[in-house]
């Protein structure tokens, strides 16, 4: 079986591998030269999905023990724990083991290059490759996969498009990475902190995360509604909340950002013909937190799962249906409910009545919730102790 990857991200790296360690023939593309460029990704995961994903030592910048939510009064709100509740990753060194776990697995990696569909059928697809020293070669392979996250580069070249019953929530995240000293790094070890209201920035969050040498991954996301989907540059709330943070001397060592987009039911097409999607690009982000890599990773594991031992029995034409059922039936009542509140919350989050709304629900989560019940709550979607808070959201 001819596997084509495009995107040598979480996703499309951890697909290839799988598929390369069970045998497929696997070519792997993306646009980078370099796996530690564009590192952007807030990359904070529970230690579960450490341990069950098998990250190693040194994709992991640093450990977090605790909460800390600045409200849009300025107020901040912690949660504790003894033990390490989570990570936070080197995004480019994941990168750029995956990448070498690819090779090792024989893999063949093709690093800057692009993709042009050409051809697509039930049975294969035809893709151009266009390297950045101007090589163009054809390859036909016997499964395309679309792994350019929220790009969604191969779908679009196809005229696969949303759901209109499920529109993607889309927006743009701009992340600087601060050297800092130990001073202006104190408040922020140890702990992931979110910046929630307009005061910070309206129709989404900002974020400091600790990482290894003193340094800080500073960031904001918006989201907003369709109608206001050009809001303006977010260089302005970023340098704002760098500033009210007292880290505006701080060396900035590296500026990158894109894209993020998931719609909430994941009921849009996954792909037609030889062509799937996989990770950002079939939505498995989950936005109100704006979490993507442990899910992209799981989801690639899934298709692979689909892809070998489908292919292994000849049943090759019920894939794609296959792997609709199969997203469904991980598809919980909790997913949904997630959604619902990113969309409720980031689209909604530009006044001050939505900044009361925010408030109380932080109040009442500070006065009752552990930092372990904090992390149900955001990483396992474990709403139900908190349903009348969140209705508001909800209706």
């Amino acid at each position: 079986m001819s596997v084509l990857v495009v995107g040598a991200g979480p996703s499309g790296a951890r697909l290839a591998i799988q598929l390369a360690r069970r045998g497929a023939e696997v070519t792997l593309v993306d646009r980078l030269m370099d796996p530690e460029r564009n590192a952007y990704s807030s990359a904070a995961l529970p230690m579960e999905a450490v341990r069950r994903l098998g990250l190693p030592d040194e994709t992991i910048a640093a450990t977090w023990q605790g909460w800390q939510l600045h409200d849009p009064s300025g107020l901040v709100h912690q949660w504790w724990s003894d033990d390490d509740l989570g990570v936070v990753l080197d995004f480019g060194r994941l990168r750029s083991f995956l990448w070498s776990e690819a090779r090792r697995h024989g893999v063949e990696l093709i690093q800057g290059c692009r993709a042009v569909l050409k051809s697509l059928s039930a049975e294969n697809a035809t893709v151009q490759l266009q390297t950045r020293d101007g090589v163009e070669s054809l390859r036909s392979v016997r499964w395309l996969i679309d792994a350019t996250g929220a790009r969604r580069d191969l779908l679009q070249q196809a005229g696969v498009k949303p759901n209109p019953a499920d529109p993607l929530l889309q927006g743009i995240g701009v992340e600087w990475l601060l050297q800092a000293d130990d001073r202006h790094a104190a408040p922020w070890r140890d702990r992931i902190s979110f910046f929630l209201g307009t005061p910070w920035i309206s129709h989404g969050y900002g974020w400091i995360f600790p990482m290894q040498g003193q340094r800080l991954k500073v960031g904001v996301c918006q989201l907003p509604p369709p109608h206001r989907q050009n809001p303006g540059s977010l260089a302005q709330p970023l340098q704002r909340l760098i500033q009210r943070c007292g880290l505006s001397d701080c060396l900035v060592l590296d500026r990158h950002g894109g894209p993020v987009s998931s719609s909430i039911s994941r009921s849009e097409a996954l792909g037609v013909d030889a062509l799937l999607a996989v990770g950002d690009a079939a939505s498995t982000a989950n936005l109100l937190g704006g979490e993507g890599i442990r899910h992209a990773m799981d989801n690639a594991d899934q298709l692979a799962d689909l892809l070998i031992a489908d292919g292994m029995r000849g049943d090759s034409a019920t894939i794609p249906q296959r792997y609709r059922q199969e997203l469904d039936a991980k598809r919980s009542w909790r997913w949904s409910v997630s959604g619902r509140l990113a969309r409720r919350t980031w689209w909604g989050l530009n006044n001050c009545w939505a900044d009361q709304r925010l408030e109380r629900l932080i109040n009442g989560l500070s006065s009752t919730a552990q930092a372990t019940a904090l992390s149900e709550l955001l990483f396992e979607y474990r709403f139900e102790r908190y349903g009348l808070r969140l209705l508001p959201y909800l209706l």
